[in-house]
């Protein structure tokens, strides 16, 4: 993934955050989709083969779509952490604005 689309993925994370149409972590996210209410999934490239593990497969079993995204350094700055492996959306047309970006890629 690029700069500019990074930065501007990470600007719809931190807007999400605030909004609370996202959430946060690898639980968070694995919850979000065992709900039903997860409609997309951005993953740190450099996320844990655990972490990774324990997400994948789920979200693949749920049809939820995954961007591999930024760092898990940025995209925890994003959210106000220090790191996360994850983040997933649960609002629709947010989740459409930043699939949208990282298709134009």
């Amino acid at each position: 993934m690029d700069d500019a689309t990074a930065a501007r993925i990470l600007g719809l994370v931190g807007l999400g955050v605030r909004s609370r149409r996202v959430v946060v972590g690898v639980e968070m996210v694995r919850a979000a989709a065992k709900k039903g209410t997860l409609v997309l999934a951005i993953v740190a490239p450099d996320a844990s083969r655990h972490s990774r593990e324990k997400m994948l497969p789920l979200l693949a079993a749920k049809g939820v779509p995954v961007i591999e995204g930024p760092s898990a350094a940025a995209l925890g700055a994003a959210a106000g952490r220090e790191t996360t492996a994850a983040v997933g959306v649960i609002d629709r047309d947010l989740a459409k604005g930043m699939s949208g970006i990282a298709e134009r890629r």
